[in-house]
C-alpha cells in the first residue's frame, strides 16, 4: 500500500503555519485514519519566515539553518520549534494522534551554507566540499546539488538525516531529484536514511 494522507503544499503552497497544518491533521484523525489515511506532511520551504500567502513556486530568504548549515523551521510559523527545537514536539504531537509525520526537503545543500562554508556535523569536511555548483534546481534557488561521489557529499546528507530522525520524522519528500533522475543523490539520500537510526519513506518528485 502507497503512503496515504494530507500534504500542505496542495492547499497551503509554502506558507503553512503551524496552526493550519494542525488544524488539518486533526481532521485527518478524525475523518480519515479510520479510512488509512495515517500520513501529514510540512511541504515546501518551512524554514523560510517570510512566507506568508499562498504561492506554489515562492522564494524568500535567508532561510532558517543551524551552525551545521542544516535547515531548520521557521520559529515564526512554528512556534514549537523554537530554540532549535526543529520538528520534534510538532512530531511528536502528530504521533500522539496516531499518525504518522513527514516533511519536504529540496535537493542537495543550501547555497547560503556553502557561502559561508558551515561545517558538516561529525564530520572533517565542510559545506563547500559537499557542494556541485554546477548542478542546481532550475525553478528554485535555494539550493547547490551535492556531490554525492565524494566523502563530503554522504557526510552532508548523513547530517541532515540524522538530524531528520532526532525530531521523529517517518516520511521524507526531496524535491528536485527524479526529473532528471538524480541517480547518485539518490543512492546517497537512501544511504543516509538507512544510516539515520530511524525507518523512512522515501518519496522523490520531479518538482
Amino acid at each position: 500500500t502507497p503512503p496515504t494522507g494530507w500534504n500542505s503544499y496542495t492547499a497551503f503552497g509554502s506558507s503553512v503555519t503551524e496552526e493550519e497544518f494542525m488544524t488539518n491533521a486533526t481532521y485527518v484523525k478524525e475523518k480519515l485514519l479510520a479510512h488509512g489515511y495515517n500520513l501529514v506532511v510540512v511541504d515546501f520551504r518551512w524554514s523560510d519566515a517570510t512566507a506568508a500567502n499562498y504561492n506554489p513556486n515562492g522564494i524568500g530568504g535567508p532561510l532558517h539553518a543551524d551552525e551545521f548549515g542544516r535547515l531548520i523551521p521557521a520559529p515564526n510559523r512554528f512556534p514549537s520549534a523554537a530554540d532549535g527545537k526543529g520538528f520534534k514536539a510538532l512530531a511528536d504531537r502528530v504521533h500522539g494522534m496516531g499518525l504518522k509525520f513527514g516533511i519536504h526537503v529540496m535537493r542537495g545543500i543550501p547555497r547560503q551554507s556553502v557561502a559561508a562554508n558551515t561545517p558538516i556535523e561529525k564530520s572533517t569536511f565542510r559545506a563547500a566540499d559537499a557542494a556541485n555548483t554546477n548542478s542546481s534546481c532550475g525553478w528554485c534557488e535555494d539550493m547547490w546539488g551535492v556531490d554525492s561521489s565524494t566523502q563530503a557529499g554522504q557526510d552532508y546528507y548523513d547530517s541532515i538525516f540524522r538530524l531528520y530522525a532526532s525530531w521523529g520524522v517517518d516520511f521524507v519528500k526531496v524535491d528536485d531529484l527524479s526529473s532528471p533522475y538524480h541517480e547518485k543523490e539518490i543512492e546517497a539520500v537512501r544511504r543516509a536514511m538507512d544510516r539515520s537510526g530511524r525507518p523512512m519513506i522515501f518519496s522523490t518528485s520531479p518538482g
